[in-house]
């Protein structure tokens, strides 16, 4: 992780932290839900034509790698040189090399980065929490996808999520108040403020990008309530089937730490239609 547009760039100094943190069963669940979320929604390659894909802040690079190993040409973009140290460290180790991409940029900057209608996939996971404009990231990214069969991916902080983290896991309830009626929260990784969204937040930015939602889903809905006694790593596969179940039903949707958009470019209304 990932990319800011201001101040100080808090995942430069100590890219470390944020791969170990990956290596969590909690980091691995986050990671895993969101990608099998997303190959729901991957599109067919026409004939013998190779998908292009784009990782938006794509921190270590584990993502990427995903996707290059499903056989897409991937570029990896993210601001801090440090964690694209990590991700060609990666992509070295997973033999994709010739897959993938590495490019140094900003979010703020997407819209001069990249010519328009260029990736069928694109990740922009744990991005839009700590750039000034999502709305202008969102707009940049739908303008990237090449038609309609292409894919954005987004994962974002779940503002219910923190605000029952604070109160049942941390025991804070002046953060757990704080956090239900504040846009920013704290981040506890490496400190300083995330933004928190809504369902409510979400929709008018995605519709204001041109974008339609194709499915939602919950990632990591009761894995961070769970009891000490349950081991997240000894029971892992559990877990991910468990919250697997449970990301796809809304009712839940409320717990879960983040969610999960995926998000395609809408349809232009049929001339006439009212």
């Amino acid at each position: 992780m990932k990319t800011v547009t201001t101040g100080e760039n808090r995942f430069a100094a100590d890219a470390r932290k944020y791969a170990e943190y990956l290596e969590t069963p909690e980091g691995r669940l986050r990671a895993d839900l969101a990608f099998a979320n997303l190959e729901e929604f991957l599109p067919a390659a026409p004939g013998a034509t190779t998908l292009c894909a784009l990782d938006l802040g794509c921190g270590t690079g584990a993502a990427a790698v995903r996707l290059a190993r499903l056989g897409m040409q991937t570029t990896l973009l993210d601001s801090s040189p440090a964690m694209l140290e990590l991700a060609e460290r990666a992509i070295v180790e997973a033999g994709v090399s010739d897959r993938t991409t590495v490019k140094q940029g900003d979010a703020s900057r997407l819209a001069t980065l990249f010519p328009d209608g260029t990736f069928d996939v694109i990740l922009c996971h744990n991005v839009l929490e700590f750039v000034e404009d999502p709305g202008a990231v969102l707009c940049a990214a739908a303008r990237l996808l090449r038609d309609s069969s292409s894919i954005l991916s987004i994962l974002v902080r779940n503002q219910a999520g923190e605000v029952l983290k604070a109160a049942l896991v941390l025991g804070d309830l002046t953060a757990a108040e704080r956090n239900l009626e504040e846009e920013w929260g704290q981040e506890s990784l490496y400190g300083g403020k995330v933004r928190l969204f809504t369902p409510e937040r979400l929709e008018p930015m995605l519709k204001h990008a041109g974008l339609s939602l194709a499915a939602q889903r919950a990632v990591r809905v009761g894995t961070d309530y769970l009891p000490p006694q349950i081991s997240r790593s000894a029971e892992y596969d559990r877990i991910f089937a468990l919250e697997r179940r449970l990301g796809k039903r809304q009712e839940f949707f409320g717990m879960a730490r983040y969610l999960q958009c995926l998000v395609r470019r809408a349809e232009p209304a049929a001339e006439g239609a009212v």
